[in-house]
């Protein structure tokens, strides 16, 4: 029994010992297999097309691909729950945005989820202007024209969003209440949806998230009238801002990379350099 008892003990404290080990050279060897990244939010959407971008890039620099898992719904609530739960091993990663991690906890009564102490902060990696776009039929070409215009059909025009709590919704409100006007609020399921409205004129018109709206008016299918920016913006050169029109206006997002509660800080913080 004594025998017994020693030896069951040497194997715990062999255990003991080699556990740092294995998670040392786990990290040393990050990554050797696909990471996961939650994107919380619909194919065609701003976050997606960003993240995809971003995703891209990681994938050349780890030598590793990163496979895009959608999870979208609730204002980005569903996907950031899905990374709370997923394993801390630094193999999965999610696109936090300005939606999900500051505005949906404050519309749910139960998010599901505390973005200060479920998550590790790895990077911000965007900020992303709004642009104005309206459907091309639509008679207006600036900012003062869609305001009149709307003013004039007694609100009976509809303003598109990616959903309730989403940042087009949140800029197009603001939009509504700084320039003193009403318009009738249609949420979509996603950006992808909420501007494929607004091409094929179920709606008429939205604040967008720059990213997932520029393809469509550098292709003439929605037409911009102003981006969200306080200032000129060389990136949008020919887009004014609405601030010229209402004075003060100025309403952006951002994007970064969260990873669930636990993941090791030295894969956090291991430094990543190009092949």
């Amino acid at each position: 029994m004594k025998h017994s008892t020693r030896f069951a003990a040497a194997l715990a404290c062999a255990a003991t010992l080699a556990a740092p080990l294995q998670a040392a050279d786990a990290i040393k060897d990050y990554p050797n297999r696909p990471l996961r990244m939650i994107v919380p939010n619909a194919p065609g959407s701003s976050v997606d097309t960003l993240t995809r971008i971003v995703g891209n890039g990681l994938s050349e620099v780890l030598g590793q691909q990163v496979v895009m898992d959608n999870r979208a719904g609730a204002g980005g609530i569903i996907g950031m729950q899905i990374a709370k739960g997923a394993n801390a091993d630094g193999y999965t990663v999610i696109a936090a945005t300005t939606a999900a991690s500051t505005v949906a906890v404050h519309l749910q009564k139960n998010p599901g989820f505390d973005v200060l102490k479920d998550y590790e902060y790895v990077v911000q990696f965007g900020v992303t202007p709004n642009i104005l776009v309206v459907n091309p039929s639509i008679p207006v070409k600036t900012v003062r024209e869609l305001i009149d215009y709307v003013k004039g059909k007694q609100g009976k025009v509809n303003m598109a969003s990616a959903g309730v709590g989403s940042q087009s919704h949140l800029s197009g409100a603001y939009f509504l209440q700084a320039a003193k006007f009403e318009s009738l609020h249609v949420p979509y399921k996603g950006g992808g949806p909420s501007t494929a409205a607004v091409v094929a004129g179920e709606s008429q018109w939205t604040l967008v998230p720059a990213a997932a709206g520029m393809n469509y008016v550098l292709s003439g299918r929605m037409r911009a009238l102003g981006h969200s920016l306080p200032k000129p913006s060389p990136l949008m050169p020919n887009i004014p801002p609405i601030a010229e029109t209402i004075p003060g206006f100025d309403y952006s997002g951002w994007m970064g990379f969260f990873a669930p509660k636990g993941t090791p800080r030295p894969i956090l913080k291991k430094p990543i350099q190009p092949l």
